[in-house]
């Protein structure tokens, strides 16, 4: 499954536009008076201006499975990193077979640089914001996850994620290129103690050959 495009808000898109083009070093496809389009690798991310939102999002993105290290050394003069439990800013998920960093936008949204070590895309080249492969996760909060999850099957052909241990307060819809993370409202967003809220989104996935379409 991949998200090939995602939609949020901001409430002040021209800090945002700094924030993508001049830190993360991300094209900028195309900017009204209040939106912002962004390239991220295969993946497009649209910002929508509300001078009232006051909530935050958390998304990830598919690095290189080799470039953890050298885009902590990128961030290092960029950004700051979120720190895990004991001090360290690498995060380990064994069952998926990845590990992540965490850090902010301008927004206060909760990014994410992601390597999934079960997919096929080992680079050379030196790690860069050409590296940041695709928008690899969006979560979307919503009181019952298991019972949305079970929907997004019936409506539309996708799958519960075969690595993580769904619940009724976390649930991954998708695979490694792709995912769909639903939680319950108030739940912390990992590594924060930041709660959960539900926020106007869009997405268009591509799955299994098929676009489809969500609005949340």
């Amino acid at each position: 499954m991949k998200l090939e495009y995602i939609q949020l808000q901001t409430n002040n898109i021209k800090e945002t536009e700094l924030f993508y083009k001049d830190v993360l070093d991300l094209k900028i496809m195309e900017k009204g008076l209040n939106s912002l389009i962004i390239q991220i690798g295969s993946s497009v991310l649209k910002f929508i201006e509300n001078p009232e939102f006051d909530s935050i999002y958390h998304f990830a993105f598919n690095i290189p499975e080799n470039k953890l290290e050298e885009a902590i050394k990128w961030c290092a003069d960029k950004i700051d990193l979120i720190l895990i439990e004991d001090k360290r800013v690498i995060a380990n998920f064994e069952t998926w077979n990845a590990n992540a960093i965490y850090f902010y936008d301008n927004n206060g949204n909760l990014l994410e640089f992601i390597a999934r070590h079960d997919l096929d895309n080992f680079q050379i080249k030196e790690f860069s914001s050409k590296s940041i492969l695709n928008i690899s996760e969006i979560g979307i909060v919503h009181e019952d996850p298991m019972e949305l999850g079970e929907q997004l099957i019936e409506s539309h052909d996708l799958m519960f994620f075969e690595k993580n241990f769904n619940s009724e307060t976390f649930a991954a819809m998708g695979d490694d290129e792709g995912l769909l993370i639903i939680v319950k409202p108030n739940r912390n967003w990992y590594p924060t103690q930041t709660p959960s809220k539900s926020n106007k989104t869009g997405i268009i996935i591509k799955n299994k050959g098929a676009k489809i379409e969500l609005n949340f």
